[in-house]
């Protein structure tokens, strides 16, 4: 919104021109994000109190969530406004890729809002079935994962790469489809199953969407891209802008969910920003760096398709319950140990994922 304006004063008087710079731009989303996450948090939280949207607790999970119930919820809503008006703030609105992951957040945030509010009408933790929720996702990173596909200008937009290997690349043709909507749909899902625990989501997030941005800003940089042997993929460092935004948004929003919540964020909250994670992997063409990346969030499904499958072949459960967080939690691990230690896992495997460009 505001870069064209930006770009012609630029033209005219000198100190405008540090507005060209992507980086400048990401700090600036950032800092708007978060200031608008910090400033309408407060009334945002006293209108769900108002509405009475308190969160449902499952009746078979641990006792000590209990104490939670009524807890303000839907604080997705927020992290979300926050990121789209940063991102329409001080992002390139001609950029093709900016506009795929905030479709990717609305359309998922949308989708959860639904969820949720469904679990509220109803007072219970049953919202849209499973394979309701499945097919709207698919739908929603399908439409995407196409568009990506029919306009993509050259051939490494849809080439696998992976860490370790210097000269492997494979073109995956029409396979990027499927496997790219698998991506988006599997991290928005991931994302979803670690909101347990009061910001035990938010955090991750943001530390992986931090990862993500620095890999945008190489690939975007054909200098970067050459010196790191990396596809340099024209447009994608837009994507810093909106990673900029969602580590602001995140982190306000955390000031609110830190333990213990004051808020809570809602599938409207994790479904999207799993979906814009898992959006901007595909459009980096980084879906195993995600995966280290976001470690926690395939542990914790992991433990679920562990927990289900276990039970359903031998009747017995591998763990006290899942996801894992709540195994640790019945082990009389304290919450707040919980949540750090998880936190602590994401920046270890972040900074091991970064690590691995120069390893090629």
């Amino acid at each position: 919104m505001f870069l064209p304006l930006l770009e012609y004063l630029a033209e005219s008087y000198g100190p405008f021109r540090v507005f060209n710079y992507f980086t400048f731009r990401a700090i600036l989303s950032t800092l708007t994000a978060l200031i608008f996450c910090l400033l309408f948090g407060k009334y945002f939280i006293s209108y769900i109190e108002r509405k009475n949207f308190g969160q449902v607790i499952r009746e078979f999970g641990p006792e000590k969530h209990l104490e939670k119930k009524g807890t303000p919820t839907m604080g997705g809503i927020l992290i979300l406004a926050s990121i789209v008006f940063s991102c329409v703030c001080w992002g390139d609105l001609g950029n093709k890729f900016l506009w795929s992951i905030i479709f990717l957040i609305i359309s998922f945030g949308v989708l959860g809002f639904l969820d949720d509010y469904l679990k509220l009408s109803r007072n219970s933790s049953d919202g849209l079935s499973g394979k309701k929720k499945l097919f709207w996702q698919t739908l929603f990173a399908s439409i995407i994962v196409i568009f990506i596909y029919s306009t993509y200008s050259i051939p490494e937009e849809i080439t696998l790469f992976l860490p370790f290997f210097k000269d492997f690349a494979l073109n995956l043709g029409i396979f990027f489809v499927f496997l790219s909507i698998f991506i988006i749909v599997g991290t928005s899902n991931a994302v979803n199953l670690t909101d347990g625990l009061d910001g035990l989501a938010i955090m991750p997030s943001v530390m992986v969407a931090g990862g993500l941005g620095i890999i945008a800003y190489m690939s975007g940089n054909i200098i970067f891209a050459e010196y790191l042997n990396i596809a340099y993929l024209p447009g994608t460092e837009e994507l810093l802008i909106i990673c900029g935004a969602l580590i602001g948004a995140g982190i306000g929003f955390l000031w609110f969910n830190t333990y213990p919540a004051q808020i809570f964020m809602g599938d409207v909250g994790s479904l999207s920003l799993g979906a814009a994670l898992g959006g901007m992997a595909v459009i980096l063409r980084q879906e195993v760096i995600l995966a280290i990346m976001g470690g926690v969030f395939v542990m914790e499904t992991l433990s679920v398709i562990i927990q289900v499958g276990s039970f359903k072949l031998t009747g017995k459960r591998v763990f006290k319950m899942s996801p894992i967080h709540h195994h640790f939690e019945l082990s009389g691990w304290a919450e707040p140990k919980i949540i750090v230690r998880f936190w602590i896992i994401t920046l270890i495997l972040v900074l091991i994922a970064l690590a691995t460009f120069r390893l090629r």
